[in-house]
């Protein structure tokens, strides 16, 4: 399922760079050509359909990417070692036996 959507999602991106590089620059810094689309459209439907455009691919691509969140989210994690059912403790290793220390005697004078 997260495949599907993420290939969708990667089609809508590229159509959505193509469709904004399409459009007329209206900075005239970049503006390259910016006829219209060979007289079958004037220029202001031009305008309008590439805006309508950009505008459904872009709400488009916000949906593809919060449905991708979402399924990343509801993905299986790790099992956090902390919510595991607590298991029979381990006995702990024998500690080494220590020989009592001797009676002090008192100390002889010579």
């Amino acid at each position: 399922m997260a495949t599907v959507v993420l290939v969708i999602h990667l089609f809508i991106a590229i159509a959505l760079v193509g469709v904004i590089l399409i459009q007329r620059s209206e900075g005239g810094g970049l503006g390259i050509g910016g006829g219209t689309f060979g007289g079958l459209t004037s220029g202001r439907g031009a305008a309008n359909l590439l805006t309508r455009t950009t505008a459904i691919l872009a709400a488009s691509f916000i949906v593809t990417s919060l449905t991708l969140a979402i399924l990343a989210g509801n993905a299986t994690r790790a099992p956090i070692i902390l919510e595991q059912p607590a298991t029979t403790a381990p006995t702990p290793a024998p500690a080494p036996q220590q020989e009592a220390p001797g009676v002090p005697s008192a100390p002889v004078a010579q």
